[in-house]
């Protein structure tokens, strides 16, 4: 198999990784297609440079965010995000009123994070591990795990001003 269809495989399988990223760190349809392209082009770029140290869907995540975050700082755009709620509603099976509520409520508290808060939330609620979260960002795991409780302190005292 060459390089292009690897590489395509790879991307197939892993886009809602992409996706999630994308639609967390930007504020419109077009700018979250746009960030979409930009970190698979970025991707393309350094695939060749994958040397398996790591996971694939830690590396990638590692390029995603890179990605994001550069765009954002190089744009120095203000971030107005689109509630991730409604993008996950899509895909969400039907769930109870109150349940749907509550991660409504969620997703609208993680919205007003800073990025490397929201990009560490966000790893987190995809079950990464504190040391695969440490490679992603470039932190010790240590740091990760306090930052991690800081955040949930943030997120509960959030939702309970906003109950």
């Amino acid at each position: 198999m060459d390089k292009k269809d690897r590489f395509t495989k790879v991307i197939k399988k892993n886009e809602g990784l992409i996706f999630k990223v994308a639609t967390m760190y930007t504020n419109s349809p077009q700018d979250k297609e746009d960030l979409f392209q930009e970190i698979v082009f970025q991707l393309w770029k350094s695939f060749d440079t994958f040397n398996e140290q790591s996971k694939l869907s830690t590396w990638m995540y590692r390029v995603a965010m890179n990605t994001a975050i550069y765009n954002l700082k190089n744009s120095k755009k203000q971030l107005n995000t689109i509630p991730i709620h409604l993008e996950t509603e899509r895909f969400s099976e039907v769930l109870d009123k109150s349940e749907e509520e509550r991660i409504k409520l969620l997703y609208e508290s993680i919205q007003k994070l800073n990025l490397l808060e929201r990009g560490i939330i966000l790893l987190y609620l995809e079950g990464k591990s504190h040391q695969e979260i440490a490679k992603i960002i470039g932190i010790t795991t240590s740091n990760v795990g306090t930052k991690i409780s800081r955040i949930k302190e943030k997120l509960k005292s959030q939702i309970i001003i906003q109950k």
